[in-house]
């Protein structure tokens, strides 16, 4: 497969999941007064339990980004007033209280099964326990 090709499958593959997987928080204020609780318990400081809920609820989509990783999240969470030591704790604690899925889509191994978009992709077609998506290399 050539190079432009593959960029081309990582992108889609990353499209696919932002509107798949990572579905917009919503306001929920159970959640946000159990993500905010979750926090005090963590030892986690904050200031504003609003912006702070808000700060939560974006890790979500920026799981998906592309480009992004984890170092560029914890990154964005400590330039929002978050403790650099503690990002990695605040960004699990909003990854389970606002897209639990994703957690569990990775430890279970179905993370692959939400792409179902993937099947009318040219070129991306049976993957086993996955139709649509033969052709990408090495799966």
């Amino acid at each position: 497969m050539n190079k432009a090709k593959r960029n081309l499958t990582v992108t889609l593959v990353g499209v696919a999941t932002a509107l798949t997987v990572a579905t917009p928080a919503h306001a929920d204020p159970l959640t946000d007064n159990n993500f905010l609780g979750a926090l005090t318990n963590a030892g986690i400081g904050y200031n504003d339990p609003g912006s702070t809920q808000q700060l939560g609820q974006s890790i979500c989509p920026m799981l998906v980004e592309p480009g992004k990783n984890m170092a560029s999240i914890y990154s964005t969470v400590s330039n929002n007033g978050i403790n650099p030591a503690m990002a990695s704790f605040f960004t699990g604690i909003a990854i389970s209280m606002y897209c639990p899925q994703v957690m569990g889509s990775i430890g279970n191994g179905t993370f692959l099964n939400s792409l179902q978009g993937l099947q009318g992709i040219p070129g991306l077609s049976g993957m086993p326990g996955m139709p649509g998506t033969s052709g990408i290399p090495g799966i």
